[in-house]
Order: structure tokens, then sequence, then C-alpha cells
């Protein structure tokens, strides 16, 4: 495939990517952060529990998804809405 078809799906697998890392940021940079925090109480207080550092990034991240949640879903829902009307240029 070749042409104005071909340059239009490299387009689309771009944008989808790049919608990919927008759509995963918040909740990994969320739990990053809760992470460290996390990891330096541990270190402070000598206690080495994993849940003391996995209940409060789920937490985190289900607060995190469902702030941004609207946000993200409209994103989704342009480039998805993007793509089918763009599938009648490919040929």
């Amino acid at each position: 495939m070749s042409g104005p078809g071909a340059e239009l799906v490299l387009r689309a697998v771009r944008e989808g990517l790049l919608l990919v890392l927008v759509l995963s940021a918040p909740p990994l940079l969320a739990s990053l952060a809760i992470g460290i925090v996390a990891g330096i109480v541990q270190a402070a207080t000598q206690v080495h529990d994993q849940t003391l550092a996995f209940v409060p990034k789920l937490l985190i991240v289900m607060l995190v998804l469902l702030a941004s949640g609207p946000l993200l879903g409209v994103q989704l829902l342009r480039f998805t809405h993007a793509l089918f009307l763009a599938i009648p240029a490919v040929r």
C-alpha cells in the first residue's frame, strides 16, 4: 500500500501511540509519586510490608482515574471518531 492511504494509516498509528502515552500518564505518574513517598516512609520507619506500598498506590490510581476519566474518555472518543471518519479515505 502506498500513497495517501498509507500516509493516513501511519499518521493514525502515530497519533494512537501518542494517545496511549497521554491516557496512561496520569495514573502512572501518581503511582510513581506514591511509590516514592511510601519507599521513604518504609526506609524511615524500617517497616517493610508489601501492602504498605500497594494499598496507597491502588487507592491513588483509582482516585486519579475517577478524576481524570471523563477528560481521558473524551480524548479517546475523539480519536475513535476521527478514525471512523478516515476509513473511507484508506484504499
